[in-house]
């Protein structure tokens, strides 16, 4: 762990800013040559993948808002934490959807292709930014006695995010990282096979990630808020997994094989 990464003049740099400015970029820049692969118009999704980002921070940090609202309101000088804070991922993806929505509805870019053309991107920039909580400790898990159990050390981990320290606890981090690097080479390679449609992407990344937040959520040891007996994240993957498999099932039956696809299919094949 290393949730500073070098210091300016006496001013930290923290790792987990920088891998998030990375992951961003690196998945926008994803985005965009898929995009272009696909003959959309690459000004108009790179002014999308802004409104993307920036609505994906925003909505981030209102769910952690939402989530941690006690603890905010018991202390306000903790707001202070949304400021350095990823917030929650359900929550900037939730928000980046309904812009991006809105922003395709109104330029008339093709909802469902662009849709596919970003999924991998949001894959990619997930597993980065999820090391990037492993360096800040953020995102914890429980104490554990696995044999591939962290313990982390840093005091300042501790005090800025609650980490614990000199305990063995499940690297969550890393296993999220994991399960979106195999998903991102999952999506990839499952646009060669079968019958293309618009949005099969885009809803197989959904239903992918929601299967194994669910799954990691078990091992998780941060405070987070809960609807019932389960997680707020577990709450959404509940009710996302169907959801997918219903879009899904939706669009198989109503959308033209995407011609793109079919023809680079056929070259590779």
């Amino acid at each position: 762990m290393h949730p500073i990464l070098f210091e300016i003049g006496g001013f930290p740099v923290y790792t987990y800013g920088v891998l998030l400015a990375a992951a961003y970029l690196l998945g926008l820049q994803f985005a965009l040559m898929r995009a272009r692969a696909r003959g959309l118009d690459a000004n108009r999704v790179m002014d999308l993948g802004i409104w993307i980002i920036i609505s994906a921070l925003i909505g981030a940090k209102l769910l952690l808002l939402v989530v941690d609202f006690d603890t905010f309101r018991q202390n306000p000088r903790e707001l202070l934490t949304l400021l350095r804070s990823g917030g929650v991922f359900y929550g900037g993806l939730i928000a980046a959807v309904g812009v991006a929505m809105w922003y395709m509805r109104r330029h008339r870019l093709p909802v469902w292709g662009v849709s596919d053309a970003f999924a991998p991107g949001i894959a990619l920039g997930h597993v980065i930014g999820r090391l990037g909580c492993f360096f800040a400790g953020c995102c914890f898990g429980k104490a554990t006695d696995v044999p591939w159990a962290v313990t982390f050390t840093n005091e300042y981990a501790a005090l800025n995010v609650g980490t614990p320290l000199n305990v063995p606890i499940h690297p969550t981090q890393l296993y999220e990282a994991g399960a979106e690097l195999i998903i991102l080479g999952l999506l990839l390679l499952s646009e060669r096979k079968g019958r293309p449609f618009a949005g099969r992407t885009f809803w197989g990344y959904l239903f992918l990630y929601g299967i194994t937040r669910f799954i990691i959520e078990f091992y998780r040891g941060d405070a987070r808020g809960m609807v019932g007996d389960l997680s707020t994240s577990q709450f959404v993957s509940v009710i996302l997994v169907p959801l997918s498999v219903i879009m899904l099932i939706v669009l198989s039956r109503s959308s033209a094989p995407d011609p793109k696809m079919a023809a680079k299919r056929a070259r590779a094949a």
